[in-house]
């Protein structure tokens, strides 16, 4: 391409961008150059989406809906790869929030639809059956939303070898566990800490006496009470919350799915159980399942992977977190949820393999193109180079507490970012009830 090429091509695409979505720009122009010709034979490229739409793990999905509207407009006219413009089909699978479900669908994905690029969010309940089909039938992954030690790990990954076709982007256990340690260090408490681990991917993995949180926590001065293991959806937890109280716990943590915690916390208050400190993941996530627990959610804490206050942009559109967040609220009238931020980061980082990958008829050169990833997303920047394993890509992680008041119900405030100081805090943790 000569000096007058490039000039004609920067000038397309600044004209180029002038989509809008929730009133923020899209840069739409980033994803094509001018004089581009459809590929040749009508090919178009697939991508796959498995989500938990519904069920129980549904509040992780609550956002997707308006990120595929989001890339569907994006992808109107194709992508251009290599001066091709290719036409974009997305297609979303639903696995129910059952792991048998997630791996059918995936596998229909490959088979019948036969899809060139899979993508993947969720919790090991989506992410870890998913990632196996396509480990199975050497097909291109991306997954999100999962620790990943129990996406690696639980799925027999060992650290010299990895696999062969999957990949991740997350934070892992050592980042929350040093984030749960730092918020709780000027709280006051007699650092007894109780513990609520389901029988699940997330539960063991968090609980594990070797990889997960009991071996660092005692190791640094805490007493951990974990009443066992208990089947997600149970109704009834009397018996943990008296070796609770039992054991004058001031500190409670736990992965527990948002129904589940909503019948403990309820239980909780009833018996009188009221600890300094809840910092609990995955329930406490969600702004819909804070609001469930009514005046109780004040003062919850949790970890924190993406909110509006996170200083990075969108390398599609141009928007900021804070704008993506905007436009989010302004189209769906629902407060922003952090699986927002990560939705939209796995569609950037698809668009990108795809653009570098040498040859779209090679899935290995898709996986390829994966694993050489560089890129700055909304969510911070992720590369698959130097992880704490192969195959895993990590992002920043820091800690908030929901508090009452502001533009919403529960707001969420940014409390400790000890693991990634480039996100600004906002408030220490104060003690439930100060």
């Amino acid at each position: 391409m000569n000096d007058n090429d490039q000039a004609q091509s920067a000038l397309s695409e600044r004209r180029r961008a002038l989509k809008l979505m929730g009133g923020a720009a899209l840069a739409a122009g980033a994803m094509g150059l001018p004089g581009a010709v459809f590929a040749q034979g009508g090919k178009k490229l697939k991508i796959g989406f498995v989500t938990p739409k519904t069920g129980p793990l549904a509040p992780f999905a609550e956002a997707d809906n308006f990120v595929i509207e989001q890339m569907r407009k994006l992808f109107d006219a194709g992508i251009d790869v290599g001066g091709v413009k290719y036409p974009v089909e997305i297609i979303v699978k639903d696995s129910q929030s059952n792991p048998n479900r997630a791996a059918g669908v995936a596998t229909d994905l490959i088979v019948k639809d036969r899809i060139d690029l899979m993508l993947v969010s969720s919790t090991p309940e989506t992410t870890n059956p998913v990632s196996d089909q396509c480990e199975l039938n050497r097909k291109p992954c991306i997954s999100t939303v999962a620790p990943w030690q129990p996406w690696f790990f639980t799925r027999g990954g060992k650290p010299e070898k990895g696999f062969d076709w999957t990949y991740h982007f997350f934070w892992g256990l050592e980042d929350l566990i040093a984030v749960f340690n730092s918020m709780w260090a000027g709280a006051g408490t007699n650092k007894v800490v109780g513990a609520l681990w389901p029988n699940d991917g997330d539960g063991n993995a968090w609980g594990d006496a070797k990889l997960g949180f009991p071996p660092v926590l005692k190791k640094d001065g805490y007493t951990v009470v974990d009443p066992g293991r208990y089947q997600n959806l149970t109704a009834d937890y009397s018996a943990q919350i008296a070796r609770y109280k039992e054991a004058n716990v001031q500190i409670l943590t736990g992965v527990p799915i948002p129904p589940d915690f909503t019948t403990f916390w309820n239980q909780a208050m009833q018996k009188g159980f009221r600890p300094k400190v809840a910092t609990v993941g995955k329930a406490l996530l969600f702004p819909a399942s804070v609001e469930a627990l009514g005046d109780n959610g004040d003062g919850l804490s949790s970890e924190v992977w993406w909110t509006p206050h996170h200083p990075f942009k969108s390398s599609l559109t141009g928007q900021s977190a804070a704008q993506l967040a905007d436009a989010y609220e302004a189209a769906v009238k629902k407060q922003w949820t952090q699986p927002l931020g990560f939705a939209h980061a796995l569609f950037e980082i698809a668009v990108d393999v795809l653009r570098r990958a040498k040859d779209l008829d090679s899935a290995a050169s898709i996986r390829d193109a994966i694993a050489a990833t560089r890129l700055d997303t909304i969510v911070g920047p992720v590369s698959w180079q130097g992880g704490p394993v192969k195959n895993v890509a990590k992002t920043p992680l820091v800690g908030g507490q929901w508090r009452k008041g502001g533009k919403h119900k529960y707001q969420l405030v940014i409390v400790d970012n000890s693991q990634a100081t480039m996100i600004p805090v906002q408030d220490k943790l104060k003690p439930i009830g100060l």
